[in-house]
């Protein structure tokens, strides 16, 4: 029973759940978009997002946009929870010149989100494969029903399929995502990394352009993931054999078909989830910055300005 509070009273605790708060904002507020982006990737025959968006609300209904949102979003809390914990303590492991009461450097900050985004994959591989799963069938069979099956005639292997290429895709796209958000904020609002009161505006924006810059670096490496969990006995080998097949049969536009769709869904998912992230932070910790949450620094006196969020 004593649990919760006790969980909640430590940095590791707020940490946890205001990343969960940042996740499920970022899973509600994108989740059509990326439906439209699984769909692009599939086939070249599907034709741009508009025209898959009015077939999917004519044919299969407006539910059809969310089916297979259970799943991430079940995994969501946990799974960026994780990835915002593991990332603060390895900006600061990578480099730990910079003292604590200072910001992790730019060079920790890189380090630290490619470290985090290899050790999210391991999580984040097979809820992918479910959901993408889902996206592409026009059936109303569940997450749960649907992971049985893959374990029963797959195996374990079958629900980790595409985990190299989820590692190779997040790796380096999350440390291009944390550097990219640090920057611009710190360029938009000077000062703010140490202070923590950026404006509202300031996190929407550093977030946005932070997944916009990450998705384009790593978007022909996600165009061939989904082609390699999207199922199919055979289809292909591995990832050379996905890579070389798609070119031979599509060119190379293949490998970046969707990527307006996935840029548009990159800004608005991760300017929520990093907003929500550290508007949470804030409540959490109405005594403390959120720069002295991330150096775990909790001995400061109350600051009667902490939650709030600077308006222009």
């Amino acid at each position: 029973m004593d649990f919760w509070p006790e969980f909640m009273a430590s940095s590791w605790g707020r940490e946890f759940v205001a990343g969960g708060v940042g996740g499920v904002a970022g899973i509600i507020s994108g989740y059509p978009l990326d439906t439209l982006r699984i769909r692009q990737q599939q086939s070249s025959k599907s034709g741009s997002a508009f025209t898959i968006l009015r077939r999917m609300l004519a044919v299969e209904g407006p539910a059809s946009l969310y089916r297979g949102m259970a799943a991430p979003l079940a995994s969501v809390t946990f799974q960026n929870a994780m990835v915002f914990q593991i990332y603060a303590i390895l900006s600061r492991s990578f480099d730990s010149s910079v003292p604590l009461e200072e910001p992790p450097s730019y060079r920790g900050v890189a380090l630290g989100g490619v470290g985090t985004g290899a050790v999210q994959s391991l999580l984040l591989s097979p809820v992918e494969l479910i959901k993408i799963r889902l996206q592409l069938q026009q059936s109303t069979s569940g997450p749960i029903t649907l992971a049985k099956t893959i374990l029963r005639s797959e195996g374990l292997k079958g629900i980790y399929k595409g985990l190299t290429i989820t590692v190779l895709r997040d790796a380096p796209a999350h440390g291009l995502y944390f550097w990219t958000y640090e920057y611009v904020r710190e360029r938009l609002h000077p000062g703010c990394r140490k202070s923590g009161e950026e404006t509202l505006k300031t996190m929407l924006v550093a977030g946005g352009l932070a997944g916009v810059s990450s998705w384009v670096v790593c978007y022909p490496l996600d165009v061939v993931k989904t082609r390699l969990q999207q199922g199919g006995h055979g289809a292909y080998e591995g990832i050379a054999d996905c890579f070389h097949k798609s070119i031979a049969q599509e060119g190379y536009g293949v490998l970046w078909r969707g990527l307006g769709t996935a840029v548009a869904r990159a800004f608005v998912v991760n300017g929520a989830i990093f907003a929500a992230y550290e508007v949470a932070l804030r409540c959490l910790f109405p005594q403390l910055t959120s720069a002295d949450v991330v150096t775990g620094d909790l001995s400061k006196k109350p600051k009667q300005d902490a939650l709030k969020i600077h308006k222009e």
